[in-house]
């Protein structure tokens, strides 16, 4: 697969936000900033009856969000193989994020899928959605 070296003009985005519900607002933001490392990137409150919060890497176009509405926001996890992928290339420092999650009351989790066992380490959040820490750079140059 060839991967161009400039974004398409086409296709002009600037960020990307991965959004989703979650009822455990609280328990959730400290999960990806106390434990994983992520940084608090901003947030809103009662807005049309969500909260939500933003957590990402800053000066990084992506970031995930979280919200909460007034009548609830149940948030089932789907299936152990969806995932988010956080690539870490220093393994003491992935061994330290597990290391974090573990004292929150967070340890490792068998993944579904083997692959992800190889260099990774596989935790679910309080949602029950799955994180790997996975000890490679990732794809790309």
């Amino acid at each position: 697969m060839n991967v161009p070296e400039t974004w398409p003009e086409e296709l002009p985005v600037t960020q990307l936000r991965i959004a989703r519900p979650t009822d455990k607002l609280e328990e959730v933001v400290r999960f990806y900033v106390e434990g994983v490392g992520l940084k608090h990137l901003g947030g809103f409150e009662s807005h049309a009856g969500y909260d939500g919060v933003f957590i990402g890497l800053p000066g990084y176009g992506v970031h995930l969000e979280f919200t909460r509405h007034e009548a609830g926001s149940p948030c089932p996890a789907p299936t152990r193989d969806n995932l988010l992928v956080l690539y870490v290339p220093d393994v003491a420092a992935r061994d330290a994020i597990v290391a974090r999650l573990s004292v929150l009351g967070y340890p490792p989790v068998a993944p579904e899928n083997p692959y992800w066992a190889g260099a990774g380490v596989t935790v679910e959040d309080p949602d029950g959605w799955r994180v790997v820490f996975q000890n490679t750079r990732g794809i790309g140059p």
